[in-house]
């Protein structure tokens, strides 16, 4: 599981970094780092989800569902269905390596909790539309 949480760091870092020529002072780039970074850990469960992606943290915050609004095994199979493609785009050539680069170890007999599904479930969503991508077409709608 910890994979899943480098995995969706390294994804935050590597899209997020884009060659510019504008100069930014240090305090304005910790000030968006700090409002783009979103880090949800329980340590009685060892789970820890960071991510670190650029508008993450204003599309929630504008465009997330409360977490009352989902049951847990509702996030579930919604996200074993999403990884599920994502892990089948990272190790497929028809896919580009820079926005599927490594697999989540996401297991459905593990219990992340709540907080770890809603976060992985919005990111994806997030993802999706950010970069105009379907995980998958045959997602169960409930």
């Amino acid at each position: 599981m910890k994979t899943l949480y480098s995995l969706l760091i390294v994804i935050g870092l590597f899209v997020s970094c884009k060659s510019s020529k504008t100069v930014i002072n240090n305090s304005e780039t910790d000030t968006a780092q700090k409002q783009d970074t979103i880090k949800i850990s329980n340590d009685d469960l060892e789970y820890e989800v960071i991510i670190i992606e650029s508008g993450f943290d204003f599309w929630m915050a504008s465009r997330a569902k409360p977490r009352s609004y989902y049951s847990q095994s509702y996030l579930e199979t919604k996200n074993s269905f999403y990884v599920s493609e994502w892990n089948n785009r990272v190790r497929s050539s028809r896919f580009s390596p820079n926005l599927y680069e490594t697999t989540i170890d996401y297991s459905q007999g593990i219990d992340y909790g709540l907080e770890v599904n809603y976060l992985l479930y919005h990111y994806f969503v997030f993802f999706q539309e950010k970069y105009k991508q379907q995980l998958s077409s045959h997602i169960p709608r409930f």
